[in-house]
């Protein structure tokens, strides 16, 4: 048996914000819009994992969503652009990742990371 995909689902009232939110933030494509349901991607090949946490690290609470791009300085830019609310500031972890943590439009708190070395 193969695991082909796990797909995060996100309860939102105004799925039109949420889909412009993740859009302008992180640069994803939208690959179906069915009004009641958008699903958006990054076209990028990507590892099917679950991390279950006891807490988030560093004082830290656990997020719902950890997101790894590419440059997590750019995307900091953004959110702050943005005026997205942020619950942890970036810092660089003992354990290798520089991430930051924000809330969405539905209060879902996101960590987005970089691996140290790959900004």
């Amino acid at each position: 048996m193969a695991v082909h995909r796990i797909v995060a689902n996100i309860a939102a009232n105004a799925v039109p914000e949420v889909r412009k939110f993740y859009s302008d933030l992180f640069g994803l494509e939208t690959i179906m819009d069915l009004g009641w349901i958008v699903t958006l991607t990054s076209r990028e090949n990507a590892l099917t994992q679950i991390s279950i946490l006891s807490e988030g690290g560093s004082g830290a609470p656990v997020p719902d969503l950890s997101i790894e791009v590419d440059d997590v300085d750019e995307v900091h830019r953004r959110a702050r652009e943005m005026g997205c609310e942020f619950v942890h500031d970036l810092t660089d972890e003992p354990w290798g990742v520089r991430r930051f943590f924000i809330y969405d439009p539905t209060g879902k708190i996101l960590n987005v990371l970089s691996h140290v070395g790959q900004t």
